[in-house]
Order: structure tokens, then C-alpha cells, then sequence
């Protein structure tokens, strides 16, 4: 084979004349500076909240062994709390489960609004209307006052997979707004009459030609949710709604410190930081995502 390109014109090749579609994608990832650090730092942040624990001493509940109200050390960089916890560990675990209910949220959410907008927008006529009048009903619901009342009545106190799972329920009619929106002019072009055409069933024509070449605005609106389930996460948490002791989260531990901002800054602002940081470097992804996907950018510049 030549250097100047394939053999066969129809195979994609890595190197030469013609990208594969990931390929073009990536690469125009790539060319979006803000992205690439920012999935950097995010691949950086959720290291420390998942693979951290895994090394630091110690626990992110109450020790007898730590000192209460100290300030940064080498031993605990973050200081400790009144109650004797180690900030830096709280922090490690908040951003775990800070992180937990975001990503589940995201991927739930995301599977059942895009299938529900999918069969929507293929079927049309009155079942797209009834289904949308159903997602029109949790989209009016506000979010926090929502998962905020159901998660007032779990006994015990809510743990991270019952406020994601709550959280899941008013979140996936956006999706599906944004999914039938696409479907509605993909179902009109020729690859989908070639399928009806061939015999292909409702079911295939959508999770085989309709869903795939909808992902990218499903990719990007999946992504930016997570940045809204943090912050949601973070605000249910700040008024008592949230994740509930002994277990702890981002906003949990920012709505603690809420009075030691000034005086004992480092119970404030490590968890604060880093929910800023979590849905900067998520929103810089979508924008990147966005970019990437967007068809209408048919050529690379090289």
C-alpha cells in the first residue's frame, strides 16, 4: 500500500487521506483545549474519590484517634472536625458519593428518556402526544422540591441509591424531550423508509437505526446532567433532604461548615471547591462533546 492511501477507497484507514468516524470525533475532541483538561481533571477527581480511601489511614466517621479541631497538617491536610473526622477523608467520600448518584442518575435518566422520546417520536400522532403530555407532567415538578419531599418521608434517612433513584424519576422527561425532537426528522429520511421497506420491525428500525444516530445529542445531554444531579445532590443535601449521616456528602459536609467559612476555613472549603470544580469540568466536557458530534462539521482541520 502507497502512502498516499488505501487500496480500497471504501476501507477507512487510521493513517492517510480518510478518518473513521470515532476517529474525526476524537479528534476534534481533541482540538477543544478546555475539554481535554477538564476530562483530565475529572478522570484526576474521580481517582481521589474512589481510589483514595483505598490508601488514607483514616475513616471518614468519627476516631478516636484524630485530634478535633485542628487545623491542616501533615496528617490530616484538611483538618479535622469538631466531632474528630478527618476532613480530607470526609471530602474523599463525599465525592464519592457525590459522584455516585450523579453518574447513576446520568445513565438511568438517559436510558429511559431517550427510549421513551425514541418510541414518541417514531410513533407520533396520539402516542407521542400522551407520552409527552406524561413527561410534560415530571418536567413542570420542580426537581429539588420534589426529591426533597419524598426523601423527607424514607425512613432512616436517605442513602445515596435511594436519592439517585428518586432523583432518576423527575429527570429523564428533559432527555426524552431532547430524544424525540431528533427522531422526529431522522424517522423522514431514507435509511428509515429503506428499513420499513425491508420488513424491519417498530423495535429495530428504533434501537438500531433511530437510537444511534441520536447519541450524539444524547451523549452531550447525558453528560450534562451529571453536572445538574451534583449540584442537585449538593443543594438536597445543604437544607437536610440529602444523603444522611453516618454516611456523607459534598453538600452534607459544605452545609455543616456553613458558619466556619472565615474561622475555620478548612471545613468550608475543600467540598465546596471541589462540587465548583466537578460541574466546571463536566459542563467544559459537554461543550467539547457538543462540538465533536456536531454533524455539520463534516472536514478535520489539520
Amino acid at each position: 500500500m502507497s502512502g498516499g492511501g488505501p487500496e480500497n477507497p471504501e476501507q477507512p484507514v487510521a493513517k492517510g487521506g480518510d478518518l473513521t468516524q470515532i476517529q474525526i470525533i476524537w479528534r476534534r475532541f481533541r482540538r477543544h483545549r478546555a475539554a481535554m483538561i477538564s476530562l483530565v481533571l475529572l478522570a484526576l477527581i474521580t481517582a481521589f474519590a474512589f481510589l483514595g480511601p483505598l490508601v488514607w489511614q483514616w475513616g471518614h466517621t468519627v476516631n478516636s484517634d484524630i485530634p478535633s479541631n485542628a487545623g491542616p497538617s501533615w496528617d490530616h491536610p484538611f483538618g479535622t472536625t469538631k466531632q474528630g473526622n478527618d476532613v480530607f477523608a470526609q471530602t474523599m467520600r463525599g465525592a464519592q458519593q457525590s459522584l455516585k448518584v450523579a453518574f447513576t442518575v446520568a445513565v438511568l435518566s438517559t436510558v429511559v428518556g431517550a427510549t421513551w422520546g425514541a418510541v414518541a417520536g417514531y410513533y407520533r400522532g396520539r402516542v407521542d402526544a400522551i407520552m409527552m403530555r406524561i413527561a410534560d407532567i415530571f418536567l413542570i415538578i420542580p426537581l429539588i422540591v420534589a426529591v426533597a419531599s419524598i426523601n423527607g418521608n424514607v425512613r432512616g434517612g436517605a442513602t445515596w441509591y435511594a436519592v439517585a433513584l428518586i432523583m432518576c424519576l423527575f429527570s429523564w422527561a428533559t432527555i426524552a424531550r431532547v430524544v424525540r425532537g431528533v427522531v422526529l426528522s431522522l424517522r423522514e429520511q431514507e435509511f428509515i423508509e429503506a428499513a420499513r421497506a425491508a420488513g424491519a420491525k417498530a423495535s429495530r428500525i428504533i434501537f438500531r437505526h433511530l437510537l444511534p444516530n441520536a447519541a450524539g445529542p444524547i451523549i452531550v445531554a447525558a453528560t450534562l446532567l451529571i453536572a445538574v444531579a451534583v449540584l442537585t445532590e449538593a443543594g438536597l443535601s445543604f437544607i437536610g433532604f440529602g444523603i444522611q449521616p453516618p454516611d456523607i456528602s459534598l453538600g452534607k459536609m459544605v452545609e455543616g461548615a456553613r458558619t466556619a467559612a472565615f474561622t475555620r476555613p478548612w471545613l468550608f472549603y475543600p467540598p465546596g471547591v471541589l462540587i465548583v470544580l466537578i460541574c466546571l469540568t463536566i459542563n467544559f466536557i459537554g461543550d467539547g462533546l457538543r462540538d465533536a458530534l456536531d454533524p455539520r462539521q463534516t472536514m478535520v482541520r489539520r
